[in-house]
């Protein structure tokens, strides 16, 4: 009788082990394992344009198979996946599978792995499943996932330790109605208008009414624009293609797994459920240990699982709550009066440039440097680290694992935390100190449902990526380098890579590897949980590490669409030879996107002048077109050519038109102009300059929003004429002119201004201004 229950002990033992093992083994190399005899599924996808109607506007969009999201696909570990996708649109397009481990040709990333798919045609997309999980699939063509080209994928498990009745898929997203174009071009030409549409502007009367002046005062001087958590504005939010989804289908006491996909472009979602806490399952598609969790950060391209009890009466409202606060979605599960999920209060984010600002550290990391080929990640990560006094330093040590103790005690081994191998300390250069962060914005609640650590004896190989970037001009990049001005990064395989990724900016980085899992590193140890996509939060360090077993070429990127279309991503390859197929293909298509030239202008009439500013410009080259009339005849024009050497400093060189005398345009004087342009703190723009007369020129403009609505903005230039060249009247060895002008501008909308001020030239006057 004894071996008896023995032996069904050791058997239920093992099916546990089975169990909580299977979604792990994906790990290893996608391509070794003989899936000819795999069951297929096949599903056909067509991309194609639909004119949507989701807030009352129509807009058109683009759909998989009519609909936004696609459809869900769902299939079975250990089946074999064939999946076409036709583009019937008049543009290029890609599917990437996020999270999939599948051969690097059907990855997804056109010009990279696969080729894009052209007007008319259709790929076939085929590979083995041979993990389960939440996970989800998206155009990786410019700014097409905003449009609607996602949807969901459902990987049901050979066998699963955990007790549910159903399952639910839920696609959180963001919609705008606005071009995506326009927005990111809006974004780099430095448009306030997003964050004063959600009244989110830290204006000055809201910053002296709450005693945030010096606060404020630094964040200028660090040349830093108004805290923001997101940058765009989106018209709504949804959850399978709606503000609010009822699923009445779910009887009271059901168990439900819902299968959550953050499919936004650039929002991340606070889930709160209505009810008892949910079980935490999953995360990017491999099971955890379960944990209840009410409250729940979602960063953009992650998946999570949760189980649900239905209640004994009531809908379940499970709530999705923008990040920033400018918007929610809603899904009911069950019948009957609506049991509501707990709100999330608005962020406060005065106070939060209050505690950022009260941290001793320099900010203002370069988004571009002047050396891009210079690895001087170390030395930039030191320059903005934050300082702490011993006070500070012995209250985190009382926080910190011991294995960051070990590191910051000088230990010369990792030993507190099992990492599976020893590195030596000065090998060591990031850790996952959390230390005044918001604890919500870690990971230590996910634990691992068996160790992940590697084997001993692989060597590893450290980086460090400080995530960087530029507001003024919407630059984003890593280690001060765009994906454009970097190489590949070489890796082998057999290694273990470990990242430390030390974001340097105030905004959240959700990091996504291609084709790979990565641990990432936490208190948990060596039940440190795997993911495909990391959240960095603001001035804050993540550490992960993968198992290099792949081939080819794979993408690493930040998964805020904007972010990536403005060049944070790297290239790791494992120095294999590029696909022949793909030799039609350049990579220089994928590596250049984001520094292609964006162009907007301005236009302004007043009783008094009138203006226009044209502006050209990419990573590093600006063509800027300046122009003013007054009413008295005086004209002045300006053509010039900039080239930004980093994210403050450039050079210019061009032509300079304007009349000698006021009220006549007979005679005109035409100069060549040569000088820098440089953004002094406070956010003051300079321009020191001497043209070919050998006339120095120095000039400052600056604006800076007083109320919501309402800038106040300056401009002084000052010409010296020390008659080098110029042929002055008898006595007269020396000329001088100051010209300035200041006003106000009241924000109409993205594109209108009403516009009042005085120049000592033309007057006092007012008229409105026009962008385009």
């Amino acid at each position: 009788m004894k071996r008896k229950i023995t032996l069904i002990i050791a058997l239920f033992i093992s099916i546990i082990a089975v169990a909580q093992t299977s979604n792990y083994s994906f790990v290893a190399n996608s391509s070794e394992e003989n899936v000819d005899n795999w069951p297929e599924r096949i599903y056909d996808l067509t991309i194609d344009y639909k004119t949507v109607n989701i807030t009352g506007k129509d807009v058109k969009a683009m759909v998989i198979n009519g609909g936004i999201p696609g459809p869900n696909l769902e299939f079975n570990e250990g089946e074999f996946a064939i999946i076409n996708v036709t583009n019937q649109m008049d543009v290029e397009t890609s599917v990437h599978w996020h999270g999939l481990i599948l051969p690097n040709y059907y990855d997804g990333v056109p010009y990279l792995t696969t080729p894009p798919i052209q007007p008319g045609e259709t790929f076939q997309y085929k590979f083995a499943l041979k993990q389960s999980g939440t996970y989800w699939y998206h155009s990786h063509t410019g700014l097409q996932e905003q449009r609607g080209v996602y949807g969901s994928i459902q990987i049901n498990p050979k066998q699963t330790d955990l007790e549910y009745d159903k399952d639910l898929v839920l696609v959180l997203s963001d919609w705008m109605d606005e071009n995506p174009k326009t927005q990111l071009r809006n974004l780099k030409r430095g448009n306030e208008w997003y964050l004063i549409k959600k009244n989110q502007i830290q204006s000055w009367d809201k910053v002296i009414a709450r005693g945030a002046t010096g606060a404020k005062l630094k964040m200028m001087w660090n040349r830093m624009p108004d805290m923001a958590i997101l940058d765009n504005y989106y018209d709504n939010f949804l959850i399978n293609g709606q503000p609010t989804n009822d699923y009445p289908e779910f009887n009271p006491r059901e168990k439900v797994r819902v299968r959550f996909v953050n499919a936004a472009a650039a929002s991340y979602f606070w889930l709160t459920f209505a009810g008892e806490d949910p079980l935490l399952v999953a995360s990017d598609g491999i099971d955890v240990v379960p944990i209840k969790m009410n409250k729940t950060l979602l960063g953009v391209a992650e998946t999570y699982d949760f189980i649900v009890t239905i209640p004994d009466s009531g809908k379940l409202e499970i709530l999705a709550t923008s990040q920033d606060g400018s918007g929610k979605a809603s899904a009911l599960l069950g019948t009957g009066n609506i049991i509501a999920a707990p709100e999330v209060p608005m962020p406060d984010l005065i106070k939060m440039m209050q505690k950022m600002m009260a941290m001793d550290m320099k900010m203002g990391a370069p988004a571009a440097k002047f050396n891009p080929s210079r690895n001087d990640s170390i030395a930039l990560m030191k320059k903005y680290a934050m300082k702490m006094d011993h006070g500070a330093m012995d209250m985190k040590k009382d926080s910190m694992t011991m294995d960051d103790k070990m590191k910051m005690d000088g230990g010369d081994k990792m030993g507190g935390m099992k990492m599976g191998y020893m590195v030596p300390q000065e090998k060591v250069i990031g850790s996952n100190m959390k230390t005044g962060s918001n604890p919500e914005f870690n990971y230590n609640y996910l634990k691992a449902k068996q160790p992940t650590q590697f084997k001993n004896d692989k060597p590893v190989k450290e980086m460090l990526f400080n995530l960087t970037g530029n507001m003024n001009r919407y630059v984003w990049s890593i280690n001060g380098v765009p994906l454009s001005e970097t190489d590949k990064i070489k890796i082998e395989k057999g290694e273990v890579v470990r990242i430390t990724l030390n974001n340097l900016t105030m905004m959240h980085h959700p990091m996504h590897l291609h084709g790979h899992f990565f641990r990432v590193l936490n208190e948990n140890g060596e039940y440190s949980p795997l993911k495909h996509t990391v959240n960095v939060a603001p001035m804050q360090k993540v550490v992960i590490e993968f198992d290099a077993v792949e081939y080819g070429d794979w993408f690493f990127h930040c998964h805020v669409l904007y972010h990536i279309n403005s060049g944070m991503g790297r290239v790791f390859s494992y120095d294999t030879p590029r696909d022949k197929r793909l030799n039609a293909y350049p990579l220089t298509n994928l590596t250049n996107e984001a520094d292609h030239i964006w162009s907007w202008g301005e236009v302004t009439g007043a009783s008094h002048m009138t203006e226009l500013l044209y502006t050209a410009t990419n990573i590093r080259n600006q063509f800027t077109l300046r122009g003013e009339y007054g009413w008295n005849e005086n004209i002045e024009a300006e053509f010039t050519y900039e080239r930004w050497l980093n994210s403050y400093f450039r050079v210019f060189g061009g032509v300079n038109v304007e009349n000698e005398m006021e009220d006549s345009l007979e005679e005109i004087s035409t100069t060549g102009v040569v000088g820098i342009r440089y953004l002094l703190p406070m956010l003051i723009d300079s321009d020191l300059r001497i043209d070919n007369k050998l006339r120095p020129t120095i000039s400052f403009a600056t604006s800076t929003m007083i109320t919501r609505h309402i800038a106040l903005y300056g401009e002084y230039e000052y010409q010296m004429d020390f008659g080098w060249i110029t042929d002055f009247e008898e006595g007269t060895n020396f000329e001088e002119e100051t010209t300035w002008q200041v006003g106000l501008e009241y924000v109409l909308s993205r594109d209108f201004s009403i516009v009042g001020s005085y120049d000592n030239r033309f007057g006092a006057g007012g008229g409105l201004s026009l962008r385009f």
